[in-house]
């Protein structure tokens, strides 16, 4: 049966999609966002991506499956033109269509793999999206889930603008109902969510070489003055402008040090449904 999507309080996403943000997740490959799950992929399986963004996980993962039928969806049309140019151009088949984790508009047992990246941790109740994620999913499927835990966020060199940054994102998150260090909740959610087959893993990014820093770097300066993250910073009364403009400096001398280090760690779910 298909799903009957109940009026609900759409969730806030803490980043929102200006390009600072799209800057980084244009980064993001099936490679290094989603390793864990290739070995289950094969050619013809359905995949179902949720909360693709500009879809460049998405294109990898499609081709990975071809010719099974890939769906991605986001709650925001904003990227979806790009993600929908992006499969264009690699010449994969995928549908590209607004819609709520919480709410899928598709029938039960519909896809073999349901992969969300980076998507539990902006909203209010990751544990229905979880049994949303799984009802769509096929018996012997599996859901994949990844999310980032911005507690382990590490960097060197120290610098008091990073902190102040580090905190005023769990707050800015928190706010929204949010959890930003969703990572080591991952598997707790899975339980409550009545899942128990259940394989957790982490993963890693790390930021060190010049290049890498230039576009981290810039990114999050970019986002600290110019997102939905530093609006909501000010609309919430957690930051002024000028400390907003401490941020994204702190960020800029961060990339612009030789010996510029970061690293987080994600939390990883394999779900078998």
């Amino acid at each position: 049966m298909v799903c009957e999507v109940e009026a609900a309080t759409v969730d806030t996403y803490t980043h929102g999609h200006a390009d600072p943000v799209l800057q980084s997740h244009r980064w993001r490959t099936a490679e290094n966002s989603a390793a864990y799950l290739l070995p289950s992929l094969r050619p013809g399986l359905d995949l179902l991506d949720v909360g693709c963004g500009p879809g460049t996980i998405t294109v990898d993962l499609a081709e990975r499956v071809a010719p099974g039928r890939v769906l991605a969806v986001d709650l925001s049309p904003d990227p979806l033109d790009e993600a929908r140019a992006l499969a264009g151009r690699r010449g994969v088949r995928v549908e590209f269509a607004v819609g709520d984790v919480h709410a899928l508009d598709t029938a039960d047992d519909s896809f073999d793999v349901v992969h969300a990246h980076q998507v539990l941790q902006h909203l209010t109740d990751p544990v229905a999206a979880l049994r949303e994620m799984a009802r769509v999913c096929r018996p012997g499927g599996v859901v994949a889930v990844r999310d980032v835990d911005y507690a382990t966020f590490t960097w060197f060199p120290a610098d008091e603008g990073l902190d102040r940054w580090l905190d005023l994102y769990h707050r800015v998150a928190r706010h929204n109902g949010a959890e930003p260090d969703a990572g080591r909740r991952l598997l707790a959610w899975a339980h409550a969510a009545g899942l128990r087959d259940v394989t957790a893993t982490t993963g890693s990014w790390c930021y060190a070489s010049p290049a890498e820093r230039e576009w981290w770097g810039n990114s999050w300066a970019g986002r600290a003055t110019a997102s939905a993250f530093a609006e909501q910073a000010l609309a919430y009364g957690l930051a002024t402008p000028a400390e907003l403009e401490e941020v994204a400096a702190a960020w800029r001398r961060w990339a612009a040090s030789d010996d510029g280090w970061l690293g987080m760690v994600h939390g990883e779910l394999l779900i078998r449904v």
